[in-house]
């Protein structure tokens, strides 16, 4: 079945993934949504964006957006009732996006898969990691946001990540001193529209109805 709508291919448990929902739910964007495993990516995923990463937007006019960064800027760019692309910051918050993206998303992913990284012990890989927690911690300590008194594209094109390094060891993490982070981090957990991001589904299959996010 076909629906008049984007089609947004995803997989829940992926932080890149969750910032492009958290994205379209902020810009109040329906999509038609595709569900995969990734040990099973359907065949029509993998026609648009060979690459077979998620997420992956196919919109209307056939066009592809292949990156979670360029999903949440274009979702946002049709409507931001709440102003996350603030001009005043949007550049701190691309090159601070970008230090998450290709710094600490490698220590991360160190961290939480230390025992196929044996170079470094798990505690060295959390350590580096931290240097980048730390980054935040001094933001958090001015204001309620990363950028500021209200959220931006920064509070949600990070916080997946940090959750994903505080849910390699929860303990650990909340032992750790960064109560601002800490404070910030099960904010957005109990957010409303984090919530919704994470709603389960079925994996897509061909001939399923159409499934619209968020529904």
């Amino acid at each position: 079945m076909t629906s008049p709508l984007h089609r947004l291919y995803s997989f829940r448990r992926c932080p890149y993934a969750m910032r492009a929902r958290l994205g379209l739910l902020f810009a109040e964007l329906p999509v038609e949504l595709r569900e995969i495993t990734l040990k099973n990516k359907p065949e029509q995923m993998l026609a648009i964006s060979p690459k077979g990463t998620v997420p992956v937007l196919q919109l209307l006019d056939g066009s592809v957006i292949e990156e979670s960064i360029e999903i949440m800027m274009w979702a946002l760019e049709q409507r931001d009732s709440q102003g996350l692309l603030d001009e005043r910051v949007l550049s701190q918050a691309n090159a601070l996006i970008e230090q998450n993206d290709n710094e600490f998303k490698h220590w991360l992913d160190r961290y939480k898969y230390a025992d196929r990284h044996l170079e470094m012990t798990q505690t060295e890989y959390r350590q580096r990691g931290e240097v980048f927690l730390q980054i935040l911690e001094q933001l958090l300590n001015k204001n309620a946001y990363l950028l500021g008194d209200s959220v931006t594209i920064a509070d949600i094109g990070i916080m997946p990540f940090v959750r994903q390094f505080a849910h390699v060891n929860r303990d650990v993490f909340y032992g750790l001193p960064y109560p601002k982070l800490q404070q910030w981090l099960k904010y957005w957990l109990a957010h409303p529209l984090f919530i919704q991001a994470m709603t389960k589904f079925q994996p897509w299959q061909e001939d399923d109805d159409v499934v619209i996010f968020p529904s």
